[in-house]
């Protein structure tokens, strides 16, 4: 990606944002998904009076591009409320991991306005890390079926939007 492609993606995580569902903390995240076809998928943070039932803006733009047949992933910006960027939680990160891209996903982090974009990778904010490999799974291969909980016959099978 290009910086102009860069501060794009950023727009899309701060548009997202603004919407989203934050009455207890007051802390807005949005976040924007490239795919691996180019289309932007936005989420934001929404809040549970259950503080752990509270859905991360990346984990939920993961959730509606997995829901629109997307698992290959570009890149994914996130904008957090206050000037300065702000990195993803360790969840967010995990969740991030499981997808091809995997460690090399580019991470863009940015506050709620001003210029200063932080370009990084998984790979930075997850050394370590546990993945599907781990599992026996490959991660560039179909891993949306195969032996496991809910593999069979017209069960998680079939190619999603980014093949």
């Amino acid at each position: 990606m290009s910086p102009p492609a860069d501060r794009e993606l950023v727009a899309a995580a701060r548009a997202a944002r603004a919407l989203a569902y934050a009455p207890y903390s007051g802390y807005r995240v949005g976040a924007a998904l490239l795919t691996a076809g180019g289309e932007v998928v936005r989420a934001a943070n929404v809040e549970n009076a259950s503080y752990g039932l509270t859905l991360c803006a990346e984990r939920a733009a993961v959730v509606a591009a997995v829901a629109a047949g997307h698992r290959r992933f570009q890149a994914v910006a996130v904008v957090a409320d206050g000037p300065d960027p702000a990195a993803l939680c360790g969840a967010c990160r995990q969740v991030l991991r499981e997808f091809p891209a995997g460690l090399g996903l580019r991470v863009l982090l940015a506050g709620e306005s001003g210029d200063e974009i932080v370009a990084t990778t998984l790979a930075d904010l997850l050394p370590a890390s546990f993945g599907p490999e781990r599992l026996g799974r490959d991660p560039e291969g179909d891993f949306r079926s195969g032996p496991g909980p809910g593999s069979g016959p017209g069960l998680g099978s079939g190619e999603g939007r980014d093949g």
